[in-house]
């Protein structure tokens, strides 16, 4: 299924041209829960959704060959650094059919601040349909998922709904 999804996410970016909307779409998500999930990270780590209860969450489905996700992924490192010390995790869900060691490399070279995973068929299947990148699902302290944004945000406006889940 991720096969099918980059491809279709590329050529709605192309023909849609989602690339060129000014602002992105960050529409109230009233319900839905964390669901539970076990993520290898790209530096070895394992996280488990349940180790993460009571900490609000930020979930980013992204990739590094699409620019909107090039353009966020510094400014959720910021966020992480701002709000690391309040408990906000942000977890990268990288959609790339790179083989993880490039995208780890690339997540060296941008410095970021928070772990990197590659995306499973069940992410996938529990958050999406992840139709354009970045999309962000944003999950408060108890585990209720209270927004969904999708495309890049100004920093402003991002830091702002981070600071809701905190």
């Amino acid at each position: 299924m991720r096969r099918l999804l980059v491809p279709s996410v590329l050529a709605l970016a192309l023909v849609g041209g989602w690339m060129d909307v000014p602002a992105a779409r960050a529409a109230r998500a009233p319900h839905g829960m964390l669901r539970p999930f076990v993520v290898r990270t790209l530096d070895g780590g394992t996280l488990r959704s349940s180790d993460l209860r009571g900490r609000p969450l930020v979930l980013e489905f992204w990739a590094t060959w699409s620019a909107p996700s090039r353009a966020t992924v510094p400014v959720l490192s910021a966020l992480q650094a701002r709000y690391g010390k309040r408990g906000l995790l942000i977890l990268g869900i990288c959609l790339d059919d790179s083989p993880a060691p490039r995208v780890l490399e690339f997540a060296r070279r941008q410095r970021l601040l928070f772990p990197v995973a590659m995306a499973s068929e069940s992410l996938l299947d529990d958050y999406g349909p992840i139709r354009s990148l970045p999309t962000a699902v944003l999950i408060d302290r108890k585990g209720r998922i209270v927004r969904r944004i999708v495309g890049h945000l100004d920093p402003e406006t991002l830091d702002g709904f981070v600071r809701e889940i905190l």
